[in-house]
């Protein structure tokens, strides 16, 4: 049964949240983040997906979707383009780390504008090169978009220092894992591969769509996977499929790239 014991809170200059939360105090919880076209979220099944799934994985009770989704509609206005963003809390409770015997979720909505470089980045595509911080694995909550997001902190200020749009984020054994805050997949001879994220790494909603339309192969990702590519796309649930124009001094065609994705799109639609 979905939990009735949520708090849903719809963030403007008059919402308050306790000093005692636990998402405040220890990262404990999760987000999405959606784009909301004309009043409606894109990629819904997906991004209600991703909240189950983390729900799941980290013991949260079930989340109670029906005065979610009814809160949200109310809550998103019908601009031509913004973002929601939705963020799930176990609440107040437990001693230290210990969890609460009752859990009564927190569930945060706040409406955000739509990043104002995303269209020009689509446009003209991304530059590239490899951040100095790399990801720590742990397989307990690889894939999820927890609250717990210094490492993408870190990344973010080191890029303060690089000459590039975004940065390849690495494991400790060099393996090619996300971008600062994208997902990302190439196409080599027609085949479409991304990085097997099962140590660390966020499972990107876009990642999730494309998946329904093209065959894709998650596997162990080195630099030199990427530079060898035909085409190479940063993606998220934002700004889509982003063709990379450049890793360090690799450069691509990004008009060959686009391309390359939308033909092997139409081929695989035909079937």
């Amino acid at each position: 049964m979905p939990n009735k014991m949520q708090t849903i809170i719809a963030v403007d200059q008059n919402s308050t949240l306790s000093t005692r939360d636990r998402g405040l105090n220890y990262g404990d919880g999760f987000f999405t983040t959606a784009k909301v076209v004309d009043g409606q979220v894109q990629y819904w099944a997906h991004h209600k997906a991703r909240l189950i799934e983390c729900a799941q994985r980290l013991g949260f009770p079930e989340l109670d979707f029906n005065s979610l989704e009814n809160r949200i509609a109310l809550h998103i206005n019908a601009a031509p383009l913004n973002v929601l963003k939705i963020l799930v809390t176990r609440g107040e409770g437990g001693r230290g780390y210990g969890l609460p015997s009752e859990c009564n979720v927190t569930i945060l909505l706040s409406v955000l504008d739509y990043p104002s470089n995303y269209e020009a980045l689509t446009k003209k595509g991304v530059t590239l090169e490899i951040s100095p911080i790399k990801l720590a694995a742990q397989p307990y909550l690889a894939g999820l978009k927890t609250l717990n997001r210094l490492e993408q902190v870190l990344i973010k200020k080191a890029m303060q220092t690089q000459n590039c749009d975004d940065v390849l984020v690495l494991d400790y054994n060099n393996n090619v894992i996300e971008a600062s805050a994208a997902n990302i997949f190439a196409i080599k001879n027609k085949c479409v591969f991304t990085p097997l994220l099962d140590e660390c790494g966020i499972k990107g909603v876009y990642l999730q769509s494309l998946c329904d339309k093209l065959p894709v192969e998650f596997k162990r990702v080195k630099v030199e996977d990427l530079t060898q590519a035909d085409a190479v796309f940063v993606c998220n649930s934002l700004m889509g499929a982003v063709p990379v124009k450049s890793i360090e001094q690799q450069v691509f065609n990004t008009d060959d790239s686009h391309a390359l994705l939308t033909k092997l799109l139409a081929k695989e639609a035909e079937c």
